[in-house]
Protein backbone atom coordinates (compact mmCIF):
# COMPACT_ATOMS: atom_id res chain seq x y z
CA UNK A 1 0.00 0.00 0.00
CA UNK A 2 1.34 3.72 -1.21
CA UNK A 3 1.90 5.76 2.09
CA UNK A 4 2.38 8.98 0.09
CA UNK A 5 -0.22 11.16 0.58
CA UNK A 6 -1.59 12.29 -2.64
CA UNK A 7 -2.64 15.67 -3.34
CA UNK A 8 -6.95 14.91 -4.03
CA UNK A 9 -6.89 12.81 -0.77
CA UNK A 10 -10.12 12.93 0.84
CA UNK A 11 -9.95 12.44 4.68
CA UNK A 12 -12.50 11.95 7.24
CA UNK A 13 -12.87 14.90 9.66
CA UNK A 14 -12.41 14.57 13.33
CA UNK A 15 -13.45 15.84 16.86
CA UNK A 16 -16.30 18.00 15.22
CA UNK A 17 -17.91 19.49 18.52
CA UNK A 18 -21.36 18.40 19.61
CA UNK A 19 -24.34 18.56 17.42
CA UNK A 20 -22.13 18.17 13.95
CA UNK A 21 -21.82 15.43 11.46
CA UNK A 22 -18.93 13.33 13.33
CA UNK A 23 -17.68 11.87 10.58
CA UNK A 24 -18.49 14.42 7.45
CA UNK A 25 -15.59 13.85 4.75
CA UNK A 26 -13.64 17.03 3.61
CA UNK A 27 -10.78 17.99 1.03
CA UNK A 28 -7.28 18.29 2.36
CA UNK A 29 -8.24 21.97 4.19
CA UNK A 30 -4.46 23.15 3.97
CA UNK A 31 -5.23 25.54 1.47
CA UNK A 32 -8.40 26.21 2.42
CA UNK A 33 -9.62 29.80 4.06
CA UNK A 34 -11.58 28.34 6.85
CA UNK A 35 -9.47 25.57 8.57
CA UNK A 36 -11.12 22.33 10.53
CA UNK A 37 -11.59 23.99 14.00
CA UNK A 38 -11.96 22.28 17.77
CA UNK A 39 -11.07 25.41 19.36
CA UNK A 40 -12.70 28.67 16.92
CA UNK A 41 -15.75 29.29 15.38
CA UNK A 42 -16.09 26.06 12.79
CA UNK A 43 -17.71 27.35 9.41
CA UNK A 44 -17.16 24.23 7.57
CA UNK A 45 -20.56 22.82 8.17
CA UNK A 46 -22.63 23.19 4.49
CA UNK A 47 -23.89 20.32 2.99
CA UNK A 48 -24.38 19.89 -0.90
CA UNK A 49 -27.74 20.28 -0.60
CA UNK A 50 -28.29 22.89 1.95
CA UNK A 51 -25.55 24.63 -0.42
CA UNK A 52 -27.75 23.62 -4.04
CA UNK A 53 -31.04 25.71 -1.91
CA UNK A 54 -28.39 28.51 -0.96
CA UNK A 55 -26.98 28.82 -4.74
CA UNK A 56 -30.82 29.08 -5.48
CA UNK A 57 -31.24 31.81 -3.56
CA UNK A 58 -28.30 33.74 -4.90
CA UNK A 59 -15.40 25.05 -11.10
CA UNK A 60 -11.94 26.59 -11.87
CA UNK A 61 -12.44 27.22 -7.91
CA UNK A 62 -11.56 23.98 -6.61
CA UNK A 63 -8.37 23.88 -8.87
CA UNK A 64 -7.33 26.89 -6.70
CA UNK A 65 -8.30 26.11 -3.19
CA UNK A 66 -7.29 29.10 -1.54
CA UNK A 67 -9.76 31.21 -3.24
CA UNK A 68 -12.61 32.56 -1.25
CA UNK A 69 -13.84 34.63 -3.58
CA UNK A 70 -14.20 35.93 -7.33
CA UNK A 71 -11.49 38.47 -6.30
CA UNK A 72 -9.37 35.87 -5.11
CA UNK A 73 -9.75 34.33 -8.56
CA UNK A 74 -9.16 37.50 -10.41
CA UNK A 75 -5.65 37.78 -8.61
CA UNK A 76 -4.72 33.88 -10.26
CA UNK A 77 -5.26 35.90 -13.42
CA UNK A 78 -4.84 39.42 -13.13
CA UNK A 79 -2.78 40.05 -10.06
CA UNK A 80 -3.47 42.46 -7.12
CA UNK A 81 -4.99 45.46 -9.16
CA UNK A 82 -7.41 43.06 -11.09
CA UNK A 83 -8.40 41.85 -7.68
CA UNK A 84 -9.19 45.18 -5.98
CA UNK A 85 -11.00 45.81 -9.29
CA UNK A 86 -13.47 42.83 -8.80
CA UNK A 87 -13.43 43.01 -5.09
CA UNK A 88 -15.06 46.33 -5.89
CA UNK A 89 -17.44 45.74 -8.45
CA UNK A 90 -18.45 42.37 -6.21
CA UNK A 91 -19.44 44.66 -3.02
CA UNK A 92 -21.01 47.51 -5.20
CA UNK A 93 -23.25 43.53 -6.99
CA UNK A 94 -24.29 42.68 -3.74
CA UNK A 95 -24.90 45.46 -2.05
CA UNK A 96 -27.29 46.95 -5.11
CA UNK A 97 -28.66 43.08 -4.92
CA UNK A 98 -29.08 44.07 -1.26
CA UNK A 99 -30.93 47.09 -2.10
CA UNK A 100 -33.40 45.41 -4.45
CA UNK A 101 -34.06 42.82 -1.70
CA UNK A 102 -34.90 45.94 0.27
CA UNK A 103 -37.20 47.62 -2.52
CA UNK A 104 -39.18 43.93 -2.98
CA UNK A 105 -39.90 43.39 0.82
CA UNK A 106 -40.52 46.99 1.19
CA UNK A 107 -43.23 46.56 -1.75
CA UNK A 108 -44.50 43.55 -0.29
CA UNK A 109 -45.43 45.56 3.23
CA UNK A 110 -46.54 48.46 1.10
CA UNK A 111 -49.17 46.35 -0.45
CA UNK A 112 -50.07 44.28 3.06
CA UNK A 113 -50.83 47.41 4.35
CA UNK A 114 -52.59 48.95 1.67
CA UNK A 115 -50.34 51.99 1.58
CA UNK A 116 -50.81 52.63 5.71
CA UNK A 117 -47.34 54.51 5.98
CA UNK A 118 -44.79 56.19 4.15
CA UNK A 119 -42.99 53.84 1.59
CA UNK A 120 -39.77 54.89 3.48
CA UNK A 121 -40.58 53.61 6.48
CA UNK A 122 -41.51 50.18 5.01
CA UNK A 123 -38.05 50.53 3.37
CA UNK A 124 -36.50 51.60 6.73
CA UNK A 125 -38.46 48.01 8.28
CA UNK A 126 -37.60 45.86 5.69
CA UNK A 127 -33.93 47.20 6.24
CA UNK A 128 -33.80 46.23 9.45
CA UNK A 129 -35.35 42.46 8.89
CA UNK A 130 -32.36 41.84 6.19
CA UNK A 131 -29.80 43.03 8.46
CA UNK A 132 -30.87 41.56 11.06
CA UNK A 133 -31.10 37.79 8.98
CA UNK A 134 -27.94 38.63 7.30
CA UNK A 135 -25.51 38.88 10.49
CA UNK A 136 -26.03 35.29 11.23
CA UNK A 137 -22.26 34.41 10.65
CA UNK A 138 -22.74 30.83 8.84
CA UNK A 139 -23.92 29.86 5.86
CA UNK A 140 -25.02 26.84 7.67
CA UNK A 141 -27.52 28.38 9.47
CA UNK A 142 -29.05 31.04 6.87
CA UNK A 143 -29.22 27.70 4.78
CA UNK A 144 -32.04 26.73 7.02
CA UNK A 145 -33.63 29.87 6.01
CA UNK A 146 -32.91 29.54 2.41
CA UNK A 147 -35.18 26.35 2.75
CA UNK A 148 -37.91 28.92 3.90
CA UNK A 149 -37.86 31.66 1.79
CA UNK A 150 -36.82 29.21 -1.50
CA UNK A 151 -40.72 27.66 -0.68
CA UNK A 152 -42.09 30.79 0.20
CA UNK A 153 -41.17 32.79 -2.72
CA UNK A 154 -41.58 30.08 -5.04
CA UNK A 155 -44.99 29.23 -3.90
CA UNK A 156 -45.88 33.01 -4.20
CA UNK A 157 -44.84 33.38 -8.04
CA UNK A 158 -46.65 30.07 -8.70
CA UNK A 159 -49.73 32.10 -6.99
CA UNK A 160 -49.33 34.49 -9.51
CA UNK A 161 -48.97 32.42 -12.69
CA UNK A 162 -52.00 30.35 -12.13
CA UNK A 163 -53.73 33.82 -11.10
CA UNK A 164 -52.99 35.17 -14.29
CA UNK A 165 -54.55 32.56 -16.29
CA UNK A 166 -57.81 32.98 -14.73
CA UNK A 167 -58.47 36.70 -15.66
CA UNK A 168 -60.11 37.55 -18.66
CA UNK A 169 -57.53 40.79 -18.95
CA UNK A 170 -54.57 41.70 -17.69
CA UNK A 171 -54.43 43.51 -14.14
CA UNK A 172 -52.20 45.98 -15.38
CA UNK A 173 -54.28 46.81 -18.65
CA UNK A 174 -57.17 48.73 -19.59
CA UNK A 175 -60.72 48.30 -17.33
CA UNK A 176 -62.44 48.80 -20.70
CA UNK A 177 -62.46 48.62 -24.41
CA UNK A 178 -59.81 47.17 -26.27
CA UNK A 179 -56.21 46.72 -25.71
CA UNK A 180 -52.65 45.72 -27.06
CA UNK A 181 -50.75 42.82 -24.96
CA UNK A 182 -47.38 43.82 -27.05
CA UNK A 183 -46.88 40.43 -28.72
CA UNK A 184 -43.42 40.73 -31.54
CA UNK A 185 -42.14 37.68 -33.66
CA UNK A 186 -39.45 40.11 -33.92
CA UNK A 187 -39.29 43.21 -31.95
CA UNK A 188 -37.02 46.53 -32.62
CA UNK A 189 -36.73 48.85 -29.75
CA UNK A 190 -34.54 51.66 -29.08
CA UNK A 191 -30.67 50.90 -27.96
CA UNK A 192 -31.69 51.96 -24.62
CA UNK A 193 -35.00 49.99 -23.88
CA UNK A 194 -32.80 47.01 -25.09
CA UNK A 195 -29.79 47.10 -23.46
CA UNK A 196 -31.61 47.89 -20.36
CA UNK A 197 -34.35 44.72 -20.68
CA UNK A 198 -31.00 42.18 -21.53
CA UNK A 199 -29.28 43.20 -18.28
CA UNK A 200 -32.47 43.30 -16.33
CA UNK A 201 -33.19 39.67 -18.08
CA UNK A 202 -28.77 38.73 -17.51
CA UNK A 203 -29.25 38.89 -14.02
CA UNK A 204 -31.66 36.61 -13.72
CA UNK A 205 -28.48 33.59 -13.42
CA UNK A 206 -25.94 35.52 -13.06
CA UNK A 207 -25.38 35.20 -10.03
CA UNK A 208 -22.48 32.67 -9.84
CA UNK A 209 -19.49 34.83 -8.02
CA UNK A 210 -21.91 34.68 -4.90
CA UNK A 211 -21.56 30.62 -4.71
CA UNK A 212 -17.32 30.99 -4.29
CA UNK A 213 -18.03 32.02 -0.72
CA UNK A 214 -20.30 29.27 0.00
CA UNK A 215 -18.21 26.76 -1.37
CA UNK A 216 -15.10 27.86 1.45
CA UNK A 217 -18.20 26.74 3.75
CA UNK A 218 -18.70 23.47 2.77
CA UNK A 219 -17.90 20.28 4.88
CA UNK A 220 -16.65 18.85 0.92
CA UNK A 221 -15.98 21.27 -1.57
CA UNK A 222 -15.69 18.69 -3.96
CA UNK A 223 -19.69 18.03 -3.69
CA UNK A 224 -19.96 21.50 -5.31
CA UNK A 225 -20.94 20.21 -8.84
CA UNK A 226 -24.08 18.47 -7.66
CA UNK A 227 -25.07 21.65 -5.71
CA UNK A 228 -24.90 23.94 -8.93
CA UNK A 229 -26.24 21.95 -11.36
CA UNK A 230 -29.04 21.10 -9.13
CA UNK A 231 -29.80 24.54 -8.18
CA UNK A 232 -28.90 25.93 -12.05
CA UNK A 233 -31.84 22.68 -13.21
CA UNK A 234 -34.68 24.15 -11.15
CA UNK A 235 -33.44 27.57 -11.80
CA UNK A 236 -33.66 27.77 -15.25
CA UNK A 237 -36.61 25.20 -15.92
CA UNK A 238 -38.56 27.44 -13.15
CA UNK A 239 -38.03 30.78 -14.86
CA UNK A 240 -38.53 29.98 -18.40
CA UNK A 241 -41.74 28.02 -17.24
CA UNK A 242 -43.27 30.94 -15.09
CA UNK A 243 -41.80 33.32 -17.65
CA UNK A 244 -43.82 32.38 -20.42
CA UNK A 245 -47.08 31.37 -18.94
CA UNK A 246 -47.15 35.12 -17.19
CA UNK A 247 -45.78 36.49 -20.21
CA UNK A 248 -48.71 34.88 -22.32
CA UNK A 249 -51.20 36.12 -20.39
CA UNK A 250 -49.86 39.97 -19.77
CA UNK A 251 -47.74 40.71 -22.47
CA UNK A 252 -46.78 44.43 -21.76
CA UNK A 253 -48.89 44.76 -18.60
CA UNK A 254 -46.73 42.33 -16.41
CA UNK A 255 -46.26 44.25 -13.30
CA UNK A 256 -42.77 45.73 -11.64
CA UNK A 257 -42.59 43.62 -9.42
CA UNK A 258 -44.28 41.07 -11.10
CA UNK A 259 -46.34 39.64 -7.71
CA UNK A 260 -49.10 42.21 -8.78
CA UNK A 261 -49.77 41.06 -11.79
CA UNK A 262 -52.64 39.08 -11.08
CA UNK A 263 -54.35 41.81 -9.56
CA UNK A 264 -54.99 43.23 -5.96
CA UNK A 265 -56.42 40.15 -4.00
CA UNK A 266 -54.07 37.56 -5.17
CA UNK A 267 -51.28 40.73 -5.15
CA UNK A 268 -51.79 40.48 -1.37
CA UNK A 269 -51.45 36.75 -1.00
CA UNK A 270 -48.40 36.24 -3.07
CA UNK A 271 -46.86 39.13 -1.14
CA UNK A 272 -48.00 37.41 2.24
CA UNK A 273 -46.59 34.07 1.82
CA UNK A 274 -43.44 36.00 -0.27
CA UNK A 275 -42.51 38.53 2.58
CA UNK A 276 -39.96 35.15 3.80
CA UNK A 277 -38.43 34.88 0.42
CA UNK A 278 -37.97 38.12 -0.23
CA UNK A 279 -36.27 39.21 3.55
CA UNK A 280 -33.91 36.06 2.82
CA UNK A 281 -32.86 37.03 -0.61
CA UNK A 282 -31.65 40.29 0.72
CA UNK A 283 -30.44 38.63 3.39
CA UNK A 284 -28.16 36.33 1.24
CA UNK A 285 -27.04 38.88 -0.88
CA UNK A 286 -26.21 41.11 2.07
CA UNK A 287 -24.64 37.78 3.99
CA UNK A 288 -22.35 37.38 0.80
CA UNK A 289 -21.13 40.95 0.89
CA UNK A 290 -20.28 41.06 4.03
CA UNK A 291 -18.68 37.87 4.37
CA UNK A 292 -16.02 39.04 1.73
CA UNK A 293 -15.08 42.41 3.38
CA UNK A 294 -15.02 40.32 6.98
CA UNK A 295 -12.99 37.67 5.35
CA UNK A 296 -10.46 40.16 3.54
CA UNK A 297 -10.45 42.20 7.02
CA UNK A 298 -9.61 39.25 9.04
CA UNK A 299 -7.75 37.15 6.58
CA UNK A 300 -4.31 36.48 8.43
CA UNK A 301 -5.93 37.23 11.72
CA UNK A 302 -6.35 34.91 14.32
CA UNK A 303 -9.57 36.56 14.94
CA UNK A 304 -11.05 35.02 11.64
CA UNK A 305 -12.29 32.08 13.79
CA UNK A 306 -12.31 33.33 16.95
CA UNK A 307 -15.20 34.52 19.20
CA UNK A 308 -13.61 37.95 20.07
CA UNK A 309 -14.57 41.10 20.37
CA UNK A 310 -12.43 42.26 17.48
CA UNK A 311 -14.23 39.32 15.15
CA UNK A 312 -17.86 40.35 16.22
CA UNK A 313 -17.20 44.03 15.93
CA UNK A 314 -15.86 43.49 12.14
CA UNK A 315 -18.35 40.92 11.18
CA UNK A 316 -21.36 43.11 12.95
CA UNK A 317 -20.09 46.36 11.24
CA UNK A 318 -19.80 44.70 7.60
CA UNK A 319 -23.06 43.77 7.64
CA UNK A 320 -24.32 46.96 9.04
CA UNK A 321 -22.52 49.00 7.26
CA UNK A 322 -22.90 47.67 3.96
CA UNK A 323 -27.18 46.97 5.16
CA UNK A 324 -27.09 50.62 5.57
CA UNK A 325 -25.66 51.34 1.94
CA UNK A 326 -28.03 49.06 0.70
CA UNK A 327 -31.09 50.75 1.82
CA UNK A 328 -29.50 54.33 0.77
CA UNK A 329 -29.19 53.50 -2.81
CA UNK A 330 -32.67 51.38 -2.76
CA UNK A 331 -33.96 54.50 -1.85
CA UNK A 332 -32.35 56.70 -4.74
CA UNK A 333 -33.65 53.86 -7.30
CA UNK A 334 -36.43 52.70 -5.92
CA UNK A 335 -38.01 51.45 -9.49
CA UNK A 336 -37.19 47.61 -8.53
CA UNK A 337 -35.93 46.83 -12.70
CA UNK A 338 -33.95 49.98 -13.04
CA UNK A 339 -31.65 48.81 -9.56
CA UNK A 340 -31.58 45.08 -11.04
CA UNK A 341 -30.58 46.54 -15.06
CA UNK A 342 -28.23 48.43 -13.03
CA UNK A 343 -26.64 44.93 -11.41
CA UNK A 344 -26.58 43.27 -14.25
CA UNK A 345 -24.35 45.59 -16.77
CA UNK A 346 -22.38 47.38 -14.36
CA UNK A 347 -21.32 45.03 -12.10
CA UNK A 348 -22.45 40.97 -13.51
CA UNK A 349 -21.47 41.94 -16.87
CA UNK A 350 -17.43 41.73 -15.55
CA UNK A 351 -17.75 39.33 -12.94
CA UNK A 352 -20.38 36.68 -14.75
CA UNK A 353 -19.43 36.95 -18.64
CA UNK A 354 -16.01 38.55 -18.73
CA UNK A 355 -13.87 36.92 -15.58
CA UNK A 356 -15.28 33.55 -16.26
CA UNK A 357 -13.96 33.36 -19.97
CA UNK A 358 -10.78 34.74 -18.34
CA UNK A 359 -10.13 32.14 -15.78
CA UNK A 360 -10.59 29.89 -18.43
CA UNK A 361 -8.81 30.59 -20.74
CA UNK A 362 -5.80 30.65 -17.61
CA UNK A 363 -6.38 27.19 -17.20
CA UNK A 364 -6.82 25.90 -20.51
CA UNK A 365 -4.01 27.83 -22.94
CA UNK A 366 -3.59 24.56 -24.94
CA UNK A 367 -6.54 24.84 -26.43
CA UNK A 368 -5.38 27.23 -28.67
CA UNK A 369 -2.98 24.95 -30.51
CA UNK A 370 -4.87 21.90 -30.00
CA UNK A 371 -7.27 20.41 -33.31
CA UNK A 372 -10.40 22.56 -34.54
CA UNK A 373 -12.62 21.76 -31.79
CA UNK A 374 -10.65 22.92 -28.93
CA UNK A 375 -9.29 26.04 -31.18
CA UNK A 376 -12.72 26.74 -31.37
CA UNK A 377 -13.61 26.50 -27.79
CA UNK A 378 -10.89 28.51 -27.54
CA UNK A 379 -11.72 31.54 -29.04
CA UNK A 380 -15.18 30.92 -28.05
CA UNK A 381 -14.40 32.03 -24.67
CA UNK A 382 -12.18 34.84 -26.30
CA UNK A 383 -15.48 36.13 -27.49
CA UNK A 384 -17.54 35.69 -23.89
CA UNK A 385 -15.06 38.48 -22.72
CA UNK A 386 -15.69 41.06 -25.85
CA UNK A 387 -19.44 40.21 -25.14
CA UNK A 388 -18.82 41.22 -21.47
CA UNK A 389 -17.25 44.35 -22.16
CA UNK A 390 -20.05 45.17 -24.49
CA UNK A 391 -22.82 44.70 -21.95
CA UNK A 392 -21.12 46.46 -19.59
CA UNK A 393 -20.25 49.60 -21.60
CA UNK A 394 -23.98 49.41 -23.35
CA UNK A 395 -25.66 47.97 -20.75
CA UNK A 396 -24.65 51.24 -17.97
CA UNK A 397 -24.91 53.66 -20.63
CA UNK A 398 -28.70 52.11 -21.49
CA UNK A 399 -29.60 51.87 -18.15
CA UNK A 400 -28.55 55.34 -16.68
CA UNK A 401 -29.79 57.14 -19.51
CA UNK A 402 -33.28 54.95 -18.17
CA UNK A 403 -33.10 56.41 -14.83
CA UNK A 404 -32.75 59.94 -15.99
CA UNK A 405 -35.25 59.76 -18.53
CA UNK A 406 -37.79 58.55 -15.65
CA UNK A 407 -37.09 60.84 -13.42
CA UNK A 408 -37.65 63.85 -15.84
CA UNK A 409 -40.62 62.39 -16.68
CA UNK A 410 -41.89 61.77 -12.95
CA UNK A 411 -41.74 58.14 -13.33
CA UNK A 412 -39.51 58.27 -10.38
CA UNK A 413 -40.21 60.48 -7.15
CA UNK A 414 -37.72 62.19 -5.59
CA UNK A 415 -35.05 60.40 -3.29
CA UNK A 416 -36.63 59.24 0.09
CA UNK A 417 -39.73 60.46 -0.97
CA UNK A 418 -43.42 58.33 -0.02
CA UNK A 419 -43.65 56.79 -3.51
CA UNK A 420 -44.40 53.07 -4.25
CA UNK A 421 -42.73 51.19 -6.71
CA UNK A 422 -45.06 52.33 -9.81
CA UNK A 423 -44.56 55.76 -8.81
CA UNK A 424 -47.38 56.41 -7.08
CA UNK A 425 -47.40 59.22 -4.27
CA UNK A 426 -49.01 58.00 -0.83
Amino acid sequence: MDDKKQPDTISPQRSIQAGEVEHAKVADDDFEVFKTTTDGVQFRLVGWIKASVIFLKSNFRNSHAHCHSIADMAYVVGGPILREICGFLFIVAYVLCSGSGIVGLSVGFNALSDHAACTVWWAFLAFVAVVASASVRKFEKVGWLSWAGFFSIYIAVFIVVVGVTTRERPAAAPPTGDYDFGYHAIAYPTFMVGMTATATIFVSSAGTSAFLPVISEMRNPRDYNKSVYLCMAIVQSSYLTFSFVVYKYCGKWVTDPSLGSAGSTLKKASYGVGLIGLMVSGCLYLHVAAKYVFVRILRDSPHLQKNSLVHWGTWLSCTIGLGSLAFVLAEAIPIFSFLIALTGSICFAPLAIMLPGWLWLHDHGKYRSGGIVKKMIYYGHCFLILLGAFVCVGGTYAVIKSIIAAYASGLIGSAFSCADNSGTVH
